[in-house]
């Protein structure tokens, strides 16, 4: 894994949602590589920069996945608001922020640090993952525009303020910077490219 890089970012796991589309799972407590994906993805940022994960109050499960993991994790009363609640839990960090969904198990560090080291070229500007030239995940935020994030509201995240800057997109290998999985069905049609790859592969 990749050394800490820098040191004037900070990677924002938004994680309070509610798996509304799950139908009683929790799509954050699903495993890849034999951990909770919430875990790998900590994990992963962990190894590029200070990391916060947004949960809703209480969520003893989604904290048992982080347990052991040196992320500063803040609790979003409102996080019933939608998404952009977890924007305004970080209005005040003093660095750029990379936003890191916690759904997105195709995302690997290598990635992270390609997109860190793009963002140092310009770190005036958004910038974006993408595939194919269509827009993706991460974001990461130059730090001016970060302050921004309170006056964010409902489920859009920060869609409102991508519409208002510039935004470079950063391609990201095959489809990793779009494959997000909400549903049963993402995960299972996910689990199934996964083992055909493992079989062509061996």
């Amino acid at each position: 894994m990749p050394a800490l890089v820098m040191t004037d970012l900070t990677i924002l796991i938004p994680a309070a949602g509610a798996s509304s589309r799950m139908r009683g799972q929790d799509k954050l407590l699903q495993h890849v590589a034999d951990e909770p994906i919430l875990r790998r993805q900590a994990h992963m940022a962990l190894s590029l920069a200070p990391v916060i994960v947004t949960l809703r109050d209480p969520d003893p499960e989604r904290r048992a996945a982080l347990d052991g993991l040196t992320v500063k994790i803040l609790a979003v009363p409102d996080a019933a608001l939608g998404m952009s609640a977890s924007f305004r839990a970080v209005a005040d960090i003093q660095s750029a922020v990379m936003v890191l969904p916690a759904d997105m198990p195709d995302l690997t560090a290598a990635d992270l640090a390609s997109m860190i080291t793009a963002f140092r070229a310009a770190p005036d500007q958004i910038l974006r993952g993408s595939a194919n030239a269509t827009p993706g995940h991460p974001v990461i935020w130059p730090r001016a525009l970060v302050p921004g994030f309170a006056q964010l509201h409902g489920d859009e995240g920060a869609r409102a303020l991508l519409r208002q800057h510039p935004v470079r997109l950063h391609p990201l290998p095959d489809a990793h910077a779009l494959t997000d999985l909400d549903t049963p069905e993402d995960w299972a049609a996910w689990r199934a490219r996964q083992a055909a790859n493992s079989t062509r592969a061996s």
